[in-house]
């Protein structure tokens, strides 16, 4: 059984199984959880197909070069650093950041950069912590999360490193 056969089925029974709760507190609570579901979907799908889209425009536009050359298996720690760097400077959403990871795997980054990048584009994408995280908490909090996660993005490469290609 494939990972992705996998994680399908693990998606769908969950689907499932939370669709048994709501029918289980009544018809009401199924009804608006279908409506509530169904406009979620209806409003997300767009987003999603123009970021895929967006991903393959970003791969065609991208040159190699530039991921080859920075991003590479052999640039080492410099490689690694650099992905944290484009990481962190990368705005957007899950659409934006996976693609690009996935655009940088495809066009021969290595996979120790490219985790590196992914790790450090959830932990501190620059503008996600400006407007999202500042106005909602402490800044001094916000910093000090942001001290601490650094570690994150490198102990993650490291790993990728040790465990090889995959």
């Amino acid at each position: 059984m494939s990972a992705a056969l996998l994680i399908d089925i693990l998606l769908w029974g969950s689907v499932a199984g939370v669709g048994f709760i709501a029918w289980r507190r009544g018809r009401t609570v199924l009804v608006s959880s279908l409506r509530e579901g169904s406009l979620e979907f209806a409003n997300i799908m767009p987003r999603i197909a123009i970021g895929v889209v967006g991903s393959g425009y970003i791969a065609a536009v991208i040159p190699q070069e530039i991921i080859t050359g920075w991003l590479r298996p052999d640039s080492g720690w410099l490689g690694v650093l650099t992905a944290v760097v484009a990481g962190a400077a990368t705005p957007g959403g899950p659409v934006v950041g996976f693609s690009i990871g996935a655009v940088a795997l495809k066009a021969g980054g290595g996979p120790p950069q490219v985790t590196a990048y992914v790790v450090a584009w959830a932990l501190f994408a620059f503008q996600r912590v400006i407007l999202w995280e500042i106005p909602f908490m402490p800044a001094r909090f916000v910093w000090f999360r942001a001290a601490v996660s650094v570690p994150f993005p490198f102990l993650a490469a490291a790993i990728a490193m040790a465990i090889g290609k995959p």
